[in-house]
């Protein structure tokens, strides 16, 4: 039996990219970074079901090129009506070209020649050559290709229903067959490409002439003759040279000089490293996974269960041999204070761990110890007396007693994954680790703050192509979810000593990583030092009077039920005052509160026009919106925190534990959950007033607040050398008032409160791109004169407009901005086609450089404060960070030992050319402290 012929698919690119786009254009792929992938995705699932469905023996992607063509010379306006394609399909163009390469499969283009053109001529040669050929394009032109081996493969339907074509489809679609397609575009033009045609002449015109004539040439004939009647005929003459261009410029030119023919069009092999570089840039994860399990090569791992009292001893001494180790728990809440521990596992060196549980029935470590067999630290038969915990396994205390001075030695080096929450868990056991000397989501957070995710499963599969068991599969999700220490041990083994050996594999990657990227000092000195500071922090909590917030809350829920009673008046009617659905008719059909202040545009949601706080605040004139808001913000602070907060008290310390995160935002600097205390409204009264409910811890200790002055301004005058700021700071002006003096020409005892609050709202502003715009809505000017106020403070201050116009120069050189301690923030979107975007990336591209030099100058702080209170053994305690202030507890005899310590400390931890300046409040709470 002979074998089939070849068969070759030659792709319409360009084609192709615009149906991605459009099929996804209401439900649209954006990345963390903002940009639109739907083309990119969709055009390659295409590619990946066409070689699933079809296999094809050869295969091309065709595009156009941005040279004019021979149709442009004879006809300049070809095309000419045709949209610009959308910015965000131009952007993914070059990465759909990336991923054909990357993918092996050949790419086509000819310069001066169409896509159709270069399609033609390959579907031709291929005809000759006994190939079967397929046009994978919907486009009307390529009919006039088809034939015994040339055929349109439509996707109109998606790929499970594409529709092959052959000669008959021209039948079908214009009543002659495809050697006179031509012939009948030529007669009623295509007005997606400018081809004009003959005037008057439509498609079942075109068709007539060509059927009853033969071809466009004779049906003009014809009419000259006088034998076509009508308004046809007439135009048929007077536009006949029309007509010949028209037939000219839709005829597909299918002898192109190319450099290859149809048999050199065979897919070569895929480039993975390259693929997954751009899965990881477009985070299409399931993708990458895909490819990660496909290439993947088996990697021999030796991983034990230690469950015998010699096998312990063995792995003791493996791990002190090594100097350093991995140590990652496995336990039954996230939460640190409320987790028991399951096991331990632990790897000192890539592809080999160990797994200690502690939960083995019988408890072999506590059961099976003789004489013979003690562990360190043990007394032979120590039996139930090691059970100290009441519901905890009972092989933990001589598992953690036999860790217990490895774990604790400073001299043996220890890494985690998260390394703060195994240190909590163990210090709620009686342990504290030291020797912390690296952490890997923090090493990741520091080569991409940015990115979405820094979870372990997230590092192996972007680092090490390795993926991790789900732990779903050990313990399930939902309301069937279990504890780990309900999971038989054999399959824990597996899992916790996978998490060792990954956290270990990755610890070698980033040590040199961060060398790379010249934030090894950063890592060192601040990053790994704070996870010590932090722990400790949340350890001590702060203490909260409950009492005070119920009284806060009973005068709030008597606020929120006048204010309710209030807008009910007003709309004459009850209704749901918390129920978008509800008070969209009354806003925007009963009250119509846009059109009594004069707004036109409403954003609009999925249910209607907008409720959200941004679309109300500009329809605030309005009493009904007025009251809304009231309502709202009161609303929020009784559910967030006045009757929330009480809830998070620790009942064994009366202290509410917050968790510091290190590695979420993108600005290098610390965020707060659970509960988050560094959102707490201060500006409103009743705002403040929460902050009345935070005390120190007994009587006879006070709170002191420390907090930078102006120290996003002041790093900004550092970086930018801007002498007229530098001279302010350094001789403790009024640097508002000094701003105001020298962009509006006045002396300063000249300055109005109205010009100091303009060069305020610009000194904060200019810091986070604040243009014309916002700066007049915030200062109530008129935009011209927010233009102008702009240009002036440029001019009065050059010095920081060149900064930050370099700012935007190295991020669009580099692809990123740093901090003054090298902290870098990727912005591959500065080069983005869509101007918002861009827009967006420019902005922070000027504001990372002094957001992120505060944070890491509060980090620093932290970190020397924290240290030196060790030292001198003072009973204070560093509390809470949030933003620019440390919040400290300290008992009356050390308060001012300590506000010197920490003045010292803040306005010393880093050397800039001009002073930091720290403002010290003390009380017997926090608002007292910080007022």
């Amino acid at each position: 039996m002979a074998d089939p012929p070849p068969r070759l698919f030659l792709i319409d690119g360009c084609a192709l990219a615009y149906r991605s786009h459009f099929a996804m254009a209401r439900n649209p792929l954006i990345n963390s970074r903002g940009e639109n992938t739907s083309a990119v995705f969709l055009f390659l699932r295409t590619l990946r079901s066409l070689f699933d469905h079809e296999a094809p023996t050869h295969v091309a992607v065709v595009f156009d090129t941005p040279e004019a063509t021979f149709r442009h010379e004879k006809f300049e306006e070809y095309k000419a009506t045709r949209e610009k394609m959308p910015d965000d399909l131009v952007n993914q163009l070059p990465i759909i070209q990336e991923l054909i390469s990357a993918l092996g499969i050949p790419r086509v283009e000819k310069p001066g020649f169409e896509a159709d053109d270069v399609i033609g001529t390959l579907a031709v040669r291929a005809a000759r050559e006994g190939m079967d050929t397929f046009l994978v394009s919907r486009d009307k032109d390529f009919m006039q290709l088809l034939g015994p081996h040339i055929r349109m493969y439509d996707l109109r339907r998606g790929m499970a229903e594409a529709e092959v074509l052959g000669p008959e489809a021209s039948l079908r679609r214009f009543g002659v067959g495809p050697d006179k397609v031509v012939d009948v575009l030529g007669l009623m033009g295509d007005s997606s490409d400018n081809v004009p045609g003959v005037p008057g002449v439509g498609e079942k015109t075109a068709v007539k002439l060509v059927t009853d004539h033969g071809s466009l040439e004779a049906a003009i004939e014809a009419a000259e003759r006088g034998e076509v009647a009508g308004r046809a005929g007439k135009n048929l003459v007077a536009f006949k040279d029309q007509a010949m261009l028209s037939k000219d410029l839709v005829t597909l030119d299918t002898e192109v000089d190319l450099d290859l023919g149809p048999q050199d069009l065979t897919r070569g092999e895929s480039d993975p490293t390259a693929l997954r570089t751009l899965f990881m840039r477009l985070e299409f994860r399931d993708l990458l996974e895909a490819i990660d399990e496909g290439e993947s090569e088996t990697q021999a791992r030796h991983y034990h269960l230690v469950q015998t009292p010699d096998t312990f001893r063995a792995l003791v001494e493996v791990l002190r041999e090594a100097g350093r180790f991995v140590l990652d728990l496995e336990t039954t809440s996230l939460n640190p204070r409320e987790a028991r521990i399951v096991g331990i596992s632990l790897s000192v060196k890539p592809h080999e761990a160990y797994y200690v549980p502690t939960n083995l029935d019988p408890p072999v470590f506590l059961g099976r110890i003789s004489a013979e067999s003690t562990m360190p630290g043990e007394a032979p038969g120590a039996g139930d007396s090691l059970f100290s915990e009441e519901g905890e396994h009972r092989d933990l205390a001589p598992v953690l007693e036999g860790l217990r001075p490895l774990l604790e030695d400073p001299a043996l080096a220890k890494c985690g994954q998260n390394l703060k929450y195994d240190l909590l868990v163990l210090r709620h056991h009686g342990i504290e680790v030291g020797g912390v000397a690296f952490d890997t989501m923090v090493a990741a957070y520091l080569d991409d703050p940015g990115a979405r995710q820094h979870g372990l499963d997230a590092l192996a599969l972007r680092f090490l192509r390795v993926k991790k068991i789900p732990i779903e599969s050990l313990i399930g999700k939902g309301k069937k979810q279990i504890t780990m220490d309900a999971v038989p041990v054999e399959d824990v083994t597996e899992y916790a000593c996978e998490d060792a050996d990954v956290t270990f594999q990755l610890w070698e990657f980033f040590t040199g990583r961060l060398r790379e990227l010249g934030v090894e000092t950063l890592n060192a000195e601040v990053e790994v030092p704070l996870i010590q500071v932090l722990m400790d922090m949340e350890s001590r909590g702060i203490r909260l009077d409950t009492g005070k917030l119920k009284h806060l809350g009973e005068g709030l829920r008597a606020d929120l039920d006048r204010l309710e009673t209030d807008l009910h008046a007003l709309a004459g009617e009850p209704f749901n005052v918390q129920s978008p659905k509800q008070l969209q008719p009354i806003l925007y059909e009963k009250l119509k509160v846009h059109e009594a202040v004069g707004v036109k545009r409403i954003k609009r949601t999925k249910t209607g026009l907008s409720t959200d706080q941004s679309v109300l605040e500009t329809l605030r004139p309005h009493p009904f919106v007025e009251k809304l808001l009231e309502y709202r913000v009161k609303a929020k602070l009784q559910n967030t925190y006045v009757e929330a907060l009480p809830t998070m008290v620790d009942p064994l310390d009366g202290r509410i534990h917050t968790s510091f995160n290190q590695t979420v935002t993108a600005t290098g600097r610390l965020s707060s959950s659970n509960p988050n205390l560094q959102n707490i409204p201060i500006r409103t009264r009743i705002g403040s007033r929460i902050r009345e409910a935070f005390l120190p811890a007994a009587d006879g200790w006070r709170l002191l607040s420390a907090d930078y002055s102006q120290v996003e301004l002041r790093i900004m005058a550092h970086l930018s050398r801007d002498e007229a700021l530098l001279e302010a700071f350094r001789a403790g002006e009024d640097i508002h008032c000094r701003t105001a003096a020298l962009v509006f020409e006045v002396a300063p005892e000249d300055v109005t409160p109205e010009l100091r609050s303009r060069a305020k709202a610009i000194n904060f502003g200019i810091m986070y791109g604040m243009g014309s715009n916002r700066l007049a809505r915030e200062t109530g000017i008129s935009d011209k004169d927010a233009r102008a106020f702009i240009q002036a403070y440029f001019e009065g201050l050059p010095a920081v407009k060149a900064f930050l116009d370099g700012c935007i120069e190295m991020a669009e050189k580099n692809g990123f901005v740093t901090t003054l301690l090298n902290r870098r923030r990727n912005l591959p979107e500065i080069q983005s086609g869509d101007p918002r975007i861009r827009a967006q990336a420019r902005n922070i591209a000027v504001n990372t450089p002094i957001q992120g030099t505060a944070a890491d100058l509060v980090k620093v702080a932290m970190v020397k404060v924290h240290q030196r209170m060790k030292r001198t053994g003072m009973e204070s305690n560093l509390l809470l960070q949030v933003h620019d202030e440390l919040v400290f507890e300290a008992p009356e005899s050390e308060v001012e030992a300590l506000r010197a310590l920490v003045v010292e400390e803040m306005e010393g931890a880093l050397s800039l050319d001009l002073p930091l300046k720290v403002d010290i409040g003390v009380g017997e709470n926090w608002l007292e402290a910080h007022p």
